[in-house]
């Protein structure tokens, strides 16, 4: 067997060290995934009971070949970013310091990526898991290069950016965050950016600019930056609903441009790798000018998709029951279950899009139908009739989704696709 620490390309980084080791696709789908517990006998258990353990199946997760390929993105921005950042370097501080901001030696930017998924596909969840594969989230060093005494290294940073896509309130979620991991992973933390976020008069900016020299301070990672379509504007529901087919595409707004600028300059000059996700509409403002779309994707570009279809192997497995729903479907808490075949994963895809979460949801809500009956089953009209109650606000939503009609779809700005020819004038005056 070979030895990893014999083919180890970040050996004596001492910001890489405590990451762990490199995982394979095996390893990697082991530790992804998770599956809760269940009764051996649930026939046995009260129903009203039950439902507390069919709760529980909120927290699975089926490692899927889209979110490995996330999880390998991750790590490899997360290490290679560190390569520029050796603290026994003086340049280093200085760059931290913002002292000297040319380099010595060419290096690359630092990596971005960008993840993008309908409402419910599980790119939220698919990051947040691969950042949370290592050891600890924040990693304290009893000695430190250049320092006297211990130090904090600060792994990973998610953050959502804030509805009102403003530079100052994206600050402020940076900083609250910063604090609160730090709070959780260190005795006796002090909050750092108490002072900042206690002024009545904010400077987003300049919060943006002081958040970003204490975290490259504690060698920042990797920044998660979620639902990216905060930072833009969308035409109004009315505006979208009598556009013709034939018209010119409704223009997206820029809320506050310095926000995205702000971004740019984290890789470029401050190599601090990002992770962009959020659903098509927002995605889809970001990726017009190529040189930007070429920092934003340098480290990968990954679309989580529905299921489409009911042949999917990764959704229903005839033969090796390996799918998303052969896994939920030992999750049934009655005597008599369903029958998990072709024509129920129909089924399924009919009533959820194929959204994992909504599948999830069905699966729950389903059961509560069931257990009303006096009988121990789990039958496929408990599902519809689940759709007619419990869920019913998602229908219409579900069959615009569906549908793949654009007039439908326009009624929902967060299934909207991306459109590549809006941004070209904007990413233009940011050269």
């Amino acid at each position: 067997m070979n030895d990893p620490k014999l083919f180890d390309p970040y050996a004596g980084n001492i910001l890489v060290q405590p990451l762990g080791p490199i995982l394979d696709r095996a390893q990697a789908t082991q530790c992804l995934s998770f599956m809760p517990p269940r009764p051996r006998d649930p026939g046995k258990v009260p129903k009203h009971l039950r439902m507390h353990y069919v709760i529980q199946l909120r927290d699975i997760h089926v490692a899927s070949l889209d979110g490995l390929r996330v999880q390998e993105t991750i790590d490899l921005m997360l290490r290679d970013g560190y390569r520029y950042k050796d603290p026994s370097a003086t340049h280093t501080w200085s760059v931290i310091g913002g002292e000297a901001m040319c380099h010595k030696t060419p290096r690359a930017p630092a990596m971005a990526a960008v993840i993008v998924g309908h409402s419910g596909t599980g790119k939220t969840q698919a990051i947040l898991r691969a950042l949370d594969l290592g050891p600890s989230q924040v990693i304290e060093h009893p000695c430190f290069p250049k320092l006297v005494g211990k130090h904090q290294q600060l792994v990973w940073l998610s953050v959502d950016v804030p509805s009102s896509g403003r530079a100052d309130d994206l600050a402020a979620n940076l900083m609250s965050s910063f604090d609160a991991a730090m709070e959780k992973h260190v005795a006796g933390w002090q909050n750092r950016f108490t002072a900042s976020l206690a002024k009545n008069r904010r400077d987003g900016q300049k919060m943006l600019d002081e958040w970003r020299q204490v975290a490259s301070a504690h060698f920042l990672g990797a920044l998660h930056l979620d639902e990216v379509q905060n930072f833009f504007k969308l035409p109004t529901l009315k505006k979208r609903r009598t556009k013709s087919p034939d018209a010119a595409e409704l223009q997206l707004s820029i809320i506050e441009d310095q926000c995205l600028k702000w971004i740019l300059t984290l890789t470029n000059t401050w190599q601090i790798p990002i992770i962009l996700s959020g659903t098509p509409d927002g995605v889809g403002a970001l990726m017009k000018r190529f040189a930007n779309t070429q920092r934003f994707v340098g480290g990968g570009y990954h679309v989580i998709p529905p299921f489409q279809s009911a042949d999917d192997p990764l959704f229903f497995d005839s033969k090796n029951q390996g799918g998303f729903l052969n896994a939920i479907g030992l999750y049934q808490f009655v005597a008599t279950p369903v029958k998990i075949d072709r024509e129920f994963a129909s089924l399924i895809l009919e009533l959820t899009g194929g959204i994992p979460r909504l599948i999830i949801a069905f699966w729950v809500a389903a059961h509560r139908v069931a257990f009303e009956r006096d009988d121990d089953s789990l039958r496929a009209e408990d599902f519809r009739r689940a759709g007619d109650t419990y869920l019913a606000p998602v229908k219409p939503a579900v069959a615009a989704l569906r549908s793949k009609d654009p007039k439908l779809i326009s009624r929902y700005e967060d299934l909207m696709q991306r459109d590549d020819n809006l941004w070209a004038s904007f990413w233009a005056a940011m050269r």
